[in-house]
């Protein structure tokens, strides 16, 4: 089963992800102590607004992405560097992706996945790296809103069965 590999969070935009073994997720808010729920992020302030509660990445994304920059004899990405807030293991890129519009758990916390966190070049600026957009493209993984808050922590499952246990 998908589970919590690793969580970050960074306290300002451009400050370094630190990891946490588990968090406070706050509904229709984010990680407590993290940029975004604070209104501190990067992209706070864009308009048009948009839900930046909490991202998700999966290992084996960061694994491809990695292989194919390593192959082209490139630095390779640390997960703090995809500016995630959860790196998933045990799950694919495209089945996290397919999530999207989907309710879901992680840990007690329930989710809404609302879009896909398509690359964009901060995460290179900010490590002083190259190719970050191309080498996560459909591996970035996705943002969701929090719709029931709680604390998650390392090794807690990604459930979506849970959800169809309860109707």
């Amino acid at each position: 089963m998908p589970s919590i590999q690793s969580i970050y969070i960074a306290l300002e935009a451009g400050s370094p992800m630190t990891q946490r073994e588990g968090v406070t997720v706050i509904t229709n808010k984010g990680i407590e102590g993290d940029r975004y729920a604070m209104g501190v992020g990067a992209y706070s302030k864009s308009n048009p607004q948009k839900v930046r509660d909490i991202s998700l990445i999966t290992r084996e994304g960061i694994d491809a992405a990695n292989d194919g920059l390593h192959a082209g004899g490139l630095k390779k990405y640390l997960d703090s560097e995809t500016r995630r807030n959860v790196v998933i293991e045990d799950m694919s890129a495209e089945a996290l992706n397919h999530l999207l519009g989907k309710e879901f758990y992680l840990g007690a916390v329930r989710l809404i996945a609302i879009e896909l966190c398509i690359p964009c070049e901060r995460p290179a600026k900010l490590s002083n790296k190259i190719h970050f957009l191309k080498a996560f493209e459909n591996k970035g993984g996705i943002r969701a809103q929090v719709l029931e808050g709680g604390d998650i922590r390392v090794g807690d499952p990604l459930n979506t069965a849970l959800l169809a246990e309860l109707d």
